[in-house]
């Protein structure tokens, strides 16, 4: 637990737009010291501009984390400040499309990025944490770490990954009392990832509401830095959607595939495009993604649709495909082999 993050050292990848730049601005309000990373330069400096306005120091240092020795580069930088004490592992990239129809390369270069690169991440800064005894990092997982999202499969197998990397770590540092691995599972969050991100379905992508502001998540990684703890899910949702699949592993998937497919078939036509993947966006993309409707949907509406899907999965698995026996239903088979 810091003190104060007035002065802390902060470490954020993948800070050049979306929730990395949100946190940035939010660090800097508290005076913390940033070192801001990601590919795009020029976005980058847009947002040190920023933070240096809200009166922050800052340090931009432009880094691919998929390559292991420009983030150990990026870490002796950091440490020009003396100390790192939070570590924001945030870079995210996406390739929607049926499985097949994408590219291997496309599902290797998410992997490489969503997963190698938050492995990069956390070499570089676990032996720095050691030595000083102390540190946090902060892995940006997403509620795709604990439920599939069809059309998106090496993101997925990313982000599944991911969260069982952090469970590894932080039980490999377990009896380091004041070094934390906490991860974060937003919900879908209004930024321009999705514009930014390869699609190659041949349709224009959108998420379902509700849509939260980036801003959100910013609040709750900064509270992560003072009060670690292993997990934090923002957003509604995705504490019901962890539930729904949970409930209903099998199900919870197949119905995303429909839906993805219903919509997808109706969605305006796109050119198809590897998106960012495989270099910066041609242009900085900001917090903002535009993806939040003008029309607000209470959360009790959204909490209430979701949990009568959860009951209907629930249903569904408890009504039994042969003689059950002793009365026990599919619910209480599937919480028993849980």
């Amino acid at each position: 637990m810091l003190n104060s993050l007035e002065d802390a050292v902060v470490v954020i990848t993948g800070a050049s737009s979306g929730v990395g730049q949100a946190t940035a601005e939010a660090f800097a309000r508290r005076r913390s010291k940033l070192v801001l990373a990601a590919r795009d330069a020029a976005a980058l400096h847009e947002v040190a501009r920023t933070c240096r306005e809200l009166g922050a120091e800052v340090l931009v240092a432009p880094t691919d984390v998929t390559d292991a020795d420009a983030v150990k580069d990026l870490a002796r930088k950091a440490m020009s400040f003396g100390k790192i004490d939070v570590w924001f592992s945030n870079v995210g990239v996406g390739a929607v499309g049926r499985f097949e129809e994408t590219p291997i390369e496309a599902h290797e270069q998410v992997i490489r990025t969503n997963l190698i690169g938050h492995l990069n991440d956390a070499h570089a800064a676990v032996p720095i944490f050691r030595k000083q005894g102390h540190g946090i990092f902060i892995n940006m997982i997403s509620l795709g770490g604990f439920a599939s999202a069809p059309f998106a499969a090496a993101y997925s197998a990313s982000k599944f990954g991911l969260r069982g990397f952090s469970e590894a770590l932080r039980a490999e540092l377990a009896d380091e009392r004041d070094i934390h691995i906490c991860d974060v599972y937003p919900t879908f969050m209004d930024t321009p990832g999705v514009g930014h991100g390869a699609n190659y379905t041949g349709r224009r992508l959108s998420v379902p509401p509700p849509v939260y502001n980036a801003r959100r998540a910013a609040r709750a990684i900064v509270r992560l830095a003072e009060r670690p703890r292993n997990s934090l899910t923002v957003g509604l949702v995705a504490d019901l959607t962890r539930f729904a699949h949970f409930v209903a592993p099998n199900m919870t998937p197949r119905l995303m595939a429909k839906l993805t497919a219903r919509y997808l078939s109706r969605a305006p036509r796109v050119a198809r495009s590897h998106g960012n993947l495989f270099r910066a966006p041609a242009e900085p993309g900001g917090i903002d993604g535009g993806l939040r409707s003008s029309r607000r949907i209470p959360v009790a509406t959204t909490a209430a649709v979701c949990v009568l899907g959860i009951a209907v999965a629930a249903l569904v698995l408890g009504k039994p495909r042969a003689p059950v026996g002793r009365g026990r239903s599919g619910v209480a088979r599937l919480f028993r082999r849980a």
